[in-house]
């Protein structure tokens, strides 16, 4: 894994590292959160909890597939785990120390963005997570890595997670 390249160079290229990994999908870290945030789940939680389970695999993580496709996974399983239950804290996993420092804020989102993200959040977990991948304009196929999903799969959760989008949308337009 990772951990064995830093151990050779230390602990603080590890800590380096791993910030610029933050720092470069820390958007994706957020939409992933955004889609599955509630009253019972606040987004600050699910995106610290996302990022402690990232600090805690970086080390482990073996390259068998994209950093991209990984952080993904780790975000998602980690929303999804929130979602059906309660989240635990996390054990003592010691973070980097200017960690804080080096995450910005998230900007605000427009009101045309929130009423998007507040209508992919009606959808369900996976049709939720297909349509945030596919809105990062990832192809089919790696939804289908991320998701462990078939193509077809793919395609027909887009397809039904589309229509549903539409109808939801045609009927919140109407009671206004």
């Amino acid at each position: 894994g990772l951990g064995d390249v830093y151990k050779r160079q230390g602990k603080h290229e590890l800590e380096e590292a791993f910030i610029a990994m933050i720092r470069r999908y820390e958007r994706t870290i957020y939409k992933v959160c955004v889609c599955y945030t509630s009253p019972e789940w606040p987004l600050a939680d699910l995106y610290q909890e996302s990022v402690c389970r990232l600090w805690a695999g970086f080390p482990k993580f073996r390259q068998e597939c994209s950093l991209s496709t990984w952080v993904y996974r780790v975000t998602l399983n980690t929303c999804l785990t929130g979602v059906r239950r309660s989240i635990r804290r996390p054990q003592s996993v010691p973070l980097v120390s200017n960690l804080a420092e080096a995450l910005a804020e998230p900007e605000q989102m427009e009101e045309e963005l929130r009423e998007m993200y507040a209508l992919i959040r009606r959808l369900g977990p996976l049709e939720r997570t297909v349509v945030l991948l596919y809105l990062e304009e990832n192809s089919y196929q790696q939804i289908a890595d991320i998701t462990g999903l078939t193509l077809c799969n793919v395609a027909t959760k887009l397809k039904r997670a589309k229509i549903c989008l539409l109808y939801t949308s045609d009927a919140a337009d109407e009671a206004r």
